[in-house]
């Protein structure tokens, strides 16, 4: 499972193996007994990488997979999107988390490319 946190002034990218399920249901509970407001819903999310990134014949092959999006923005970046859940105390808010699950290759070549590339919001 992938796992995305976007706050006002950062985005990050983390590989977690509990199953998205068990996550989700800790978070629920855990939300419960803290007495927050919890929204969840079926969402996209997306991140900008540099258009001559090395990687990115790995991502357009999980392109052509369907596993995930890949659009241009511009000459510097692409833009990556992934199908997901997002997750967040306030439905207004732009913070929160996105959590998706691929196939355990894509999920560590992603969680890779976070920690060599420079990812930014999308």
């Amino acid at each position: 499972m992938l796992k995305l946190t976007y706050t006002e002034n950062s985005f990050s990218l983390e590989y977690l193996e509990d199953s998205l399920e068990n996550w989700l249901n800790q978070r629920v509970i855990l939300a419960l007994h803290s007495g927050t407001n919890i929204y969840i819903e079926s969402s996209q999310a997306g991140f900008l990488v540099p258009a001559e990134s090395p990687h990115l014949t790995d991502l357009k092959q999980l392109n052509q997979a369907n596993i995930l999006e890949i659009c241009p923005c511009d000459a510097a970046a692409m833009e990556v999107i992934l199908k997901g859940t997002w997750i967040t105390s306030n439905t207004e808010s732009a913070t929160g988390m996105f959590v998706t699950t691929m196939s355990k290759s894509a999920e560590l070549l992603l969680e890779q490319l976070s920690k060599t590339e420079q990812f930014c919001y999308a």
